[in-house]
């Protein structure tokens, strides 16, 4: 144990020791880590928006983080979890933050959390939480992201009340902690509200226990389709609402027909916000058009195709499928996939299994995962599809390679199943494919 050893001194360190603070990985309740940001005095002054969702969180941060920036605003964004890095967790002025900054701000944490009276204990979520939310409250920032991690109501950044919520789509995942259903899960989601405060929702079709909380606490309701709406051909889109207007859109960078949604809700955000974060038109179309997310219906260019994306749940399955099919014809489409084992896997699979020729499962590097001998197993349970053949490999990226061995230059390799999926295949940076018969 760490009692005994000198404080942490290195990034790997500390995370290591956040890892064996606390008894339970989740432990819902925001009572120890409120305390121990009290002491530590964290505020900002600056607006606060806050984003929860099962699908499209990262995305709608990452089109507010550009667009803010394109104004010449100084930005702050914590999402999680990351691909590769931790310092990926904390994005300011648009660059991961510095393993040395955040150094200090675990040893601050640590200070705080054992302050005399008894010591506070703290999940890995919490700590890491509370050194970024430290980190960003030093940085004289102009505008603060954040991205809720599981749920809203209990999650550690709900400690911070948000100047504008924002509730991108809601589906079933982590049902064994936010509850068995959309309106359960809804309501969790909707605890990151506030009073007289504006919360968007941009889910088409929102479960009525979040518009049912924002009545109850009289938060101001922004809601897709009633207080805005989106317009648009295969060219360009527009976006109107509450006293403002914008026309002949480009599509935003992130690829995918889901990020429209993302997008509608960002501007909804925006202009709720104003008086205090003024942007330009301009800002709005170079943010849309430069905005980059790893990860999300990411296509790498090559021979063949690479996609990449994060899709760990029946939803957003769902859409990497339907944006699957919309890129066209490849003669042999190659799956690596790693889940976790709590993941809804068999809709998952059948939403998926009718684009894909051979699979290639792979065990991921964490105790919650599936192994890639009983994903397999559960893919050949509902597998009806004759001459498609199925491998499983000890991690991602000798899964790719073997995916890359047996492809043909016109094929596509997609990647996906969870964020450790993907990161596991950019360890060493985005590979670039070039298939064994092209090689001179």
């Amino acid at each position: 144990m760490w009692a005994s050893m000198e404080t942490p001194n290195t990034l790997p360190d500390w995370l290591a020791y956040c890892e064996q603070l606390h008894p339970k990985s989740i432990d819902m309740g925001l009572e120890r880590v409120r305390a121990v940001a009290q002491r530590m005095q964290i505020r900002f002054a600056c607006p606060v928006i806050t984003v929860a969702g099962t699908n499209g969180k990262g995305s709608t941060c990452a089109m507010l983080e550009t667009i803010l920036m394109q104004a010449g605003y100084r930005t702050g964004v914590f999402t999680s979890p990351h691909l590769v890095h931790f310092e990926e967790r904390l994005r300011l002025s648009g660059d991961p933050v510095s393993a040395t900054e955040l150094i200090a701000a675990f040893a601050r944490v640590e200070s705080a959390r054992g302050q005399n009276e008894a010591e506070i204990s703290l999940t890995y979520f919490e700590f890491t939480t509370l050194a970024i939310l430290d980190t960003m409250a030093r940085a004289g920032l102009d505008a603060v992201i954040l991205e809720v991690g599981l749920g809203g109501r209990l999650d550690a950044v709900n400690i911070i009340d948000a100047d504008c919520a924002v509730i991108t789509s809601i589906d079933l995942d982590h049902m064994e902690l936010l509850g068995p259903d959309r309106e359960s899960i809804g309501r969790e989601k909707a605890g990151i509200m506030r009073t007289g405060r504006p919360v968007v929702v941009s889910d088409p079709m929102p479960p009525q226990s979040v518009l049912d909380h924002a009545l109850e606490i009289g938060a101001d309701l922004w809601r897709v389709g009633q207080d805005f709406n989106v317009s648009g051909d295969k060219q360009q889109w527009g976006w109107a609402g509450r006293g403002r207007r914008y026309s002949g859109l480009a599509y935003p960078a992130l690829r995918g027909a889901n990020q429209l949604v993302n997008a509608a809700g960002v501007l909804a955000a925006l202009a709720a916000l104003r008086e205090r974060l003024p942007v330009t038109a301009q800002a709005v179309r170079n943010g849309f058009a430069f905005v980059e997310l790893p990860g999300r219906f990411q296509i790498i260019p090559g021979q063949p195709t690479l996609v990449l994306d994060v899709a760990h749940n029946p939803h957003s399955v769902a859409a990497l499928a339907a944006n699957l099919d919309a890129m066209g014809y490849f003669p042999t489409t190659h799956a690596v996939f790693g889940a976790m084992a709590d993941k809804d896997l068999e809709p998952m699979l059948a939403r998926v299994n009718p684009l894909i020729d051979r699979w290639y499962f792979t065990d991921l590097p964490t105790p919650r995962a599936a192994s890639a001998g009983a994903l397999q197993t559960q893919w050949q349970a509902q597998n009806t599809r004759k001459n498609v053949v199925s491998h499983t490999f000890a991690d991602p990226m000798a899964a790719l390679q073997a995916a890359i061995a047996a492809a043909d230059p016109a094929d596509r390799i997609v990647v996906f199943g969870s964020f450790y999926t993907v990161g596991g295949v950019l360890q060493q940076g985005v590979p670039r494919l070039h298939a064994k018969h092209l090689s001179p």
